[in-house]
C-alpha cells in the first residue's frame, strides 16, 4: 500500500493554485453519479486544509489504480504543490 497524502492548493512559495476547482476536477477521475448526485471515492476526494483547497489521496489507491496514483504525485510535483503525508 502506498502513502496516504494531502495535496494542498498552494505551492512552495505560498501562492494559491488556480483554477479554484482543481481538486474537484482531479477527484472526478474516480467519482460516480448516483441518483443524480456526484459521489467521490473514499480514496480520492476534495477537501479543505489550512483554509486552502486540497485533495485527499488514500494510499490504497496505489493498489487499486497505480497509474492514477502516480499521475497525482506527478501533478503535485510538476505544479510545485505542497504535499503532506498522512499517517
Amino acid at each position: 500500500m502506498g502513502a496516504t497524502f494531502i495535496i494542498q492548493g498552494v505551492n512552495s512559495r505560498g501562492q494559491v493554485f488556480r483554477p479554484t476547482d482543481w481538486a474537484e476536477r482531479l477527484a472526478g477521475r474516480l467519482c460516480q453519479i448516483q441518483m443524480r448526485r456526484l459521489r467521490y471515492s473514499p480514496y480520492l476526494y476534495p477537501t479543505v486544509f489550512d483554509a486552502n483547497r486540497a485533495l485527499y489521496v488514500d494510499g490504497v489507491l496505489e493498489e487499486k489504480s497505480p497509474h492514477l496514483y502516480a499521475d497525482l504525485q506527478a501533478f503535485a510535483r510538476d505544479n510545485d504543490l505542497v504535499v503532506l503525508r498522512v499517517d
